[in-house]
Formats: C-alpha cells, sequence, structure tokens
C-alpha cells in the first residue's frame, strides 16, 4: 500500500462515522496535493482532514487520530500527534472559557506538560495527585510551549499505583519587574481537594462559598535574557516579604480592601533583584529557594519594562 492509500485509510478512519466519504475520494484529494502541488504528505494530509473538518462541522478534537503510541511527556516536539500517556495530575487550574472542563500540570518521570480537557468530551474528572493511563490524546502547541488535549476520543482510566515525576528544577537570577493580578491576600474553595482561586466569591466547580484565606505572589523575574513567572506560596511569600498571612489579613480588615496587601508586597519586592530555585510546572517556576541579590535596580525602567511584556 503506497503512503498516500495509507493516509486516506486513517482519514476515512476518522471520518467514517460522520461522513458520507470514500477512501477512493480521500486518495484523489491527496495525490493532487503532493504530485500536482508538491505539497509534502503531512501538510496535504492536514489540508485534506482540515477539508473534512468543515464539511462535517467538527473540531479536530472531535475526531481519532488513528492508532495511538505510547509516549513519554519529554518525547512531545510536534503538535497534533495522537499519543498514550501514563502521568500524574499534579495541578488543577481555573478555566479560563466554559468549553474547557478542567485544565491543569501532568507529570512523569521524565518531564511535565499542560492539558486541558475539553467540557463536551464528558469524560472521568481527574484529580490533583492521581495517577491515570490517557489513551488518544492530541498533542498541541502555541508559541513554542507543547500541551495535550482530551477530548471526545480520549480513554482515562485510574491506576492505584503512585509514579515519580522528573525534577524540572530552574535557576534564575535577575530582577522582580512585576507582580500580577491574583497576587497578595486570595481566597481559595474550602471544599475537600478543591484548591481553586475564587473570583468574586465563586469557586467555578463549587458555585458561592465562603472561602478561606491564602497569600501568594505571582511575579515576573527578568534575567536579562528572558522573562520568567515564578510563582511564591504562602511559606515562600512569607519568608519572602515577613508578613504573614494573619498580619496580612489584619491590614486588609483595618483598610477594609484586600488589594491594600498586594500593593504593600509590590512596593516592597518590585525592582529587587533575586536569585530563586525551585520546581518547572509548565510556564511557571515554584519558587522554593530564594536569595535577595545586590543588583543595579533601577525601579523607573523596571516599571517601563514590566509594562511592556
Amino acid at each position: 500500500m503506497s503512503d498516500v492509500r495509507q493516509h486516506a485509510d486513517d482519514i476515512h478512519d476518522q471520518f467514517s462515522d460522520h461522513i458520507d466519504v470514500s477512501v477512493d475520494d480521500i486518495e484523489e484529494r491527496l495525490t493532487t496535493l503532493v504530485d500536482e502541488y508538491k505539497v509534502p504528505i503531512d501538510e496535504a494530509r492536514r489540508s485534506v482532514t482540515n477539508h473534512y473538518l468543515e464539511e462535517a462541522g467538527l473540531e479536530r478534537e472531535d475526531i481519532a487520530g488513528g492508532s495511538s503510541e505510547a509516549a513519554n511527556i519529554e518525547d512531545v516536539d510536534e503538535p497534533e500527534e495522537w499519543i498514550d500517556l501514563t502521568a500524574k495530575v499534579i495541578e488543577l487550574w481555573d478555566p479560563r472559557s466554559d468549553s474547557v472542563a478542567q485544565v491543569g500540570l501532568l507529570g512523569d518521570p521524565t518531564g511535565t506538560i499542560k492539558f486541558t480537557k475539553w467540557a463536551k468530551s464528558d469524560l472521568p474528572t481527574l484529580e490533583e495527585g492521581g495517577v491515570y493511563e490517557l489513551r488518544n490524546v492530541v498533542t498541541d502547541e502555541y508559541q513554542g510551549r507543547y500541551s495535550v488535549k482530551l477530548n471526545s476520543t480520549t480513554v482515562v482510566e485510574e491506576l492505584d499505583e503512585e509514579l515519580e515525576v522528573g525534577d524540572d528544577t530552574s535557576e534564575i537570577e535577575g530582577a522582580l519587574v512585576d507582580m500580577q493580578s491574583g497576587s497578595g491576600l486570595i481566597k481559595r474553595c474550602p471544599k475537600e481537594d478543591c484548591t481553586r482561586v475564587l473570583q468574586n466569591g465563586r469557586c467555578n466547580e463549587h458555585g458561592e462559598v465562603e472561602g478561606e484565606f491564602d497569600l501568594r505572589i505571582k511575579a515576573v523575574v527578568d534575567d536579562g535574557i528572558d522573562a520568567h513567572e515564578v510563582i511564591f506560596d504562602k511559606d515562600a511569600t512569607e519568608e519572602l516579604t515577613g508578613l504573614s498571612l494573619e498580619e496580612a489579613k489584619d491590614m486588609a480588615m483595618d483598610a477594609l480592601d484586600t488589594t491594600i496587601v498586594a500593593d504593600e508586597i509590590a512596593d516592597d519586592i518590585v525592582g529587587t533583584y533575586y536569585r530563586i530555585e525551585g520546581p518547572t510546572f509548565g510556564r511557571y517556576v515554584l519558587a522554593d529557594e530564594v536569595e535577595e541579590l545586590d543588583g543595579p535596580a533601577d525601579a523607573e525602567d523596571l516599571l517601563i519594562k514590566a509594562r511592556s511584556m
């Protein structure tokens, strides 16, 4: 069987349940692109697939990608590949869209990667700390960062085992040039196994809840070449600032405004140079060890640079 015919068979398998199309018709489209227009076969397949997606009114995540192969997270270096992963859910984040059911970070012994689970996929809920076999997930890429998407064709199986996650430790030396929104005194959902940050008193999963106070910093540290996003949890924030969670709560109560905490912290740390060490999860470095350094911190220049990011 020729390569073109094999690709045609794969595409037919993807769409046979959705539209009436023959393998011969698909092969003809591929052959035209490859032979007449000299399009590489991978690009031709992508173009033909997009044509049938539009005809069927489907998204790419709605179709199976043919046979998927077992892979490690470090192997993910191309978009639109269908793979099987065995991974641990390290962290869950708040979805920014109603179309997304869950978003977070997966890890295996070779590294970590972001995942997205679509709401319409109707898959089981993944829990932080759980280990899962995820069959038929599709890889994606945005601005050089790879991720995987769980879709309606994905099979999720929870495993009763432990999985060691690879150590992605980073060390950064640079100026803390910006403190992002969501820093300072925040509230998290108090429900068991839910640590989502509340937005206007609401948890995306559990609705309106009372919430429990927490302290954190989401910062941008510039090492002179790259800007790194760094998260300081409560312990790291207290150590960095000398401000305890209880003191932060008292400060906010006195001012009747929780934003005063973030403002006070920003005044103390923006423009300061640090050496920061900690694991890398997705685009974030989690600060485990922090040391203040001497550096030519021109606050005005740093603020201008931060605003331009």
